[in-house]
């Protein structure tokens, strides 16, 4: 019995333990439990705290994004050449609507805008349909579509907002300086985070170059909205900083005056002023209208400018054989060589037989024996070959990048180039292949592979004019006085550049560009050139200053296939030359 008893004991023990294991284990789990709930609810509210209560807020709070006026452009005397405009855009919320809602609301809208139902939903997958702030999938609408998305009833996620654009009243004038703007590329929002989506930016031009200064600060409006994206009332706004105004060197009245006597041929106009650099004028044709770039471009508007040779391309700052206006530069080599002087006179020739091949004077009849003035104004080739060949090409290479070939600014603008003027290392360093003396001659004349940039024309035919400073070319205002940019001296002998100058005015009242000297403006320097093009017809060029007895501006014209110098590149000098002086009626017969 008292065993019985001892294995009843034993049995309730036993069942007691194991409840209390269980019970034990119970609240284990039920403390892990609300432990796990504890530690999540505190992540929740310290940790990711913020983050959740901006996605509460995005559930009814919309960003707007305010866009900033960009800083007007303006000539050298005030007159506004980029300015902005009210152009309407359309927007879309992306979480408005779900993925698949937008597949149908896409092909409603591409209808209704006539832009392909793919560019817009790709522009939705790029925020991932998530994105609270507006997307822009359209800029610049006309009446016609905007009337139209008005008539066609509310598309959920769908706005128009008034906003500013660029606009540039003069349509392509300066296009290739000015350039044009557009939205932010992925890399420049990856480089520039806190660019708002549909962010301007400058794509080419004084636009990129200065896109820091001129394009601002965009702002946004904070409005809450209820659950079907109606707006219940302004929670706040951030209001946008205007971009800075640029005051330009560029000449409106001058940049008019080259762009239509240039015609839209291929060719380049440059115009500076020889005392202090300032750019008046970088022409280029053909050219563009960047007032197409603030809207959406169509397919046949884009179809018709690539009809245009390179419409893009700044011809100003492309390399051109320069032909005879680089006889300036040939002249001063050998003046300053010590082998020849201001008084120096060579014989010439119908033509030179050099190393086997026969090298032709201008105009294939000898013009006796002459000087450096004579030579220039009648453009004798053998009396330069004679110098090339006597000198040396080595000391032309020196003296050309002393008057700036290879050595001038292009001031950060799109697709620039620099000249070049070989020299025997170079050539058999770049083309593997010997210099003979042919090579030298042919650069004396600025002919074979001596390139040079119409910039860099404007700027050698400064230096002449100025007394000897070369001028450092630049684009804004703020720059003509600034300690960098003042003129360097090249230390021209007296004589030397005086019989330069009296070779160069000689060319206008008796030589190669007498046209310029028809009494309707005044007296002015200057040089033409006729440059070989193999398989096509010569190009055209000048150079030139003005007034002869007090330069003021110098000119550089280059007219692809223009034949001589004379034909196509100085009449266009001379309408440059009126816009300067004021000349506005025809000299009367």
């Amino acid at each position: 019995m008292a065993n019985l008893s001892v294995s009843a004991s034993s049995w309730v023990n036993k069942a007691r333990s194991q409840r209390s294991f269980r019970a034990v284990i119970l609240f284990m789990l039920a403390s892990g439990l609300m432990s796990i709930c504890g530690f999540r609810l505190a992540y929740l509210q310290l940790v990711e705290g913020s983050r959740n209560r901006q996605l509460a807020d995005q559930n009814r709070i919309r960003s707007i994004s305010i866009v900033a006026d960009r800083g007007n452009l303006i000539d050298r005397k005030g007159t506004p050449i980029v300015v902005n405009r009210l152009s309407r855009s359309v927007y879309l919320y992306p979480r408005e609507q779900t993925k698949e809602q937008w597949q149908v609301s896409a092909e409603k809208i591409s209808q209704l805008l006539e832009i392909p139902k793919e560019e817009i939903l790709k522009k939705l997958e790029a925020v991932q349909y998530k994105s609270v702030a507006p997307v822009r999938i359209l800029r610049g609408i006309d009446e016609k579509k905007y009337t139209a998305i008005n008539e066609i009833g509310q598309i959920r996620g769908l706005e128009v907002q008034a906003e500013s654009t660029r606009q540039y009243p003069f349509g392509s004038l300066a296009a290739h300086v000015l350039g044009y703007i557009g939205e932010a590329t992925a890399e420049d929002l990856k480089a520039h985070p806190e660019f708002p989506n549909g962010m301007l930016v400058g794509q080419m031009g004084i636009e990129r170059i200065q896109d820091s200064v001129l394009r601002g600060t965009w702002g946004n409006r904070l409005i809450e909205v209820d659950s079907t994206g109606r707006e219940l009332k302004m929670l706040g706004t951030q209001q946008p900083v205007a971009g800075q105004p640029l005051q330009l060197t560029l000449d409106v009245k001058l940049q008019q005056a080259a762009e239509r006597a240039l015609g839209g041929r291929r060719g380049a106009v440059v115009v500076l002023d020889v005392k202090t650099g300032s750019v008046l004028t970088m022409a280029s044709g053909p050219t563009f209208d960047p007032n197409m770039f603030t809207r959406k471009i169509s397919q046949k508007a884009w179809d018709e400018l690539q009809k245009k040779e390179h419409p893009f391309l700044n011809r100003a700052l492309q390399g051109y054989p320069p032909g005879s206006t680089f006889k300036i530069v040939t002249a001063m080599a050998a003046m300053k060589s010590g082998k020849f002087n201001a008084t120096s006179m060579l014989p010439t020739y119908s033509a030179m037989n050099i190393g086997g091949t026969l090298f032709h004077e201008h105009g294939d009849a000898s013009y006796g024996t002459i000087g450096f003035k004579d030579a220039l104004a009648v453009s004798s080739n053998s009396f330069f070959y004679q110098l090339g060949m006597s000198i040396g090409p080595e000391a032309i290479a020196q003296w050309g990048g002393k008057f700036g070939v290879g050595t001038t600014s292009t001031m950060g603008l799109d697709g620039a180039s620099h000249g070049m003027i070989p020299t025997p290392k170079e050539k058999e360093k770049v083309f593997n292949e010997q210099w003979y003396v042919g090579d030298t001659v042919s650069t004396s004349i600025g002919q074979g592979m001596v390139q040079m940039t119409p910039l860099e024309m404007a700027v050698m035919v400064s230096t002449v004019a100025n007394g000897g400073k070369r001028i450092k070319p630049h684009l804004f205002a703020h720059q003509t006085y600034q300690p960098n940019m003042q003129p360097e001296s090249l230390a021209f002998d007296p004589a030397a550049l005086k019989v330069l100058q009296e070779g160069l005015i000689a060319v206008v009242q008796a030589g190669t560009a007498q046209s310029l000297n028809d009494g309707s403006i005044p007296l002015t320097a200057g040089k033409t050139g006729t440059a070989e093009v193999q398989g096509q017809e010569d190009n055209s060029m000048y150079v030139g200053y003005g007034p002869a007895n007090n330069p003021q501006i110098a000119v550089a014209v280059v007219v692809e296939n223009g034949g001589y110098g004379a034909t196509a590149a100085v009449p266009i000098a001379h309408e440059i030359y009126k816009a300067f002086f004021g000349v506005t009626k025809p000299k009367a017969e």
